[in-house]
């Protein structure tokens, strides 16, 4: 729906939203929140808690994010602490609710076609044990991975067109500076 410039498998998720009324700043902020190697399939705006907010699909994890003047929320759900997710669509808008490690969430006000392709996704990933990494990403680095490793995990990343060669640059830098 909107076009942003933030980092090739976000612009393309947030392509394919239909509203980003009240996302424009976690869209933006999303990279910041995103581990190393995570990429985003797919975005929907719900309201969590006390906020309207961005949920991500990632290859790796549920992502919902409040970017707020006064206030920011952060939470995530493993894709292999998921148990269940549920999807009671309305007229326009529904609500996910996703049971993971015993508790439950319930994110309101997601539109109706965003909702449901991001439920049916989950329900899919949740039947196959966990979200694979998407062909030619590889996992994120370890915390500890060797320094050889980490490097070839960039250059995959950057070979698969999920960062830039600018992140490619700025991170390779960070990695080798941490020698």
């Amino acid at each position: 729906m909107g076009k942003f410039s933030v980092r090739p498998d976000i612009d393309a998720a947030a392509e394919r939203l239909s509203n980003t009324v009240g996302s424009k700043r976690e869209i933006n902020k999303l990279p910041e929140v995103l581990w190393e190697g995570e990429t985003v399939d797919m975005l929907a705006t719900g309201i969590y808690g006390k906020g309207n907010g961005l949920i991500a699909m990632t290859n790796l994890r549920l992502i919902f994010l409040k970017h707020g003047v006064m206030s920011q929320q952060l939470e995530d759900f493993p894709y292999g602490k998921i148990s269940s997710v549920q999807w009671q669509g309305g007229m326009m808008f529904g609500t996910l609710t996703v049971f993971a490690s015993g508790n439950k969430a319930e994110i309101k006000q997601i539109p109706k076609a965003d909702g449901k392709a991001l439920a049916d996704k989950l329900r899919m990933l949740i039947a196959q044990g966990g979200a694979p990494a998407p062909a030619g990403v590889p996992a994120p680095a370890v915390p500890g991975q060797d320094i050889a490793g980490r490097l070839a995990t960039l250059d995959q990343l950057r070979a698969a067109g999920a960062i830039s060669d600018a992140e490619y640059q700025d991170r390779r830098a960070k990695i080798l500076d941490s020698l």
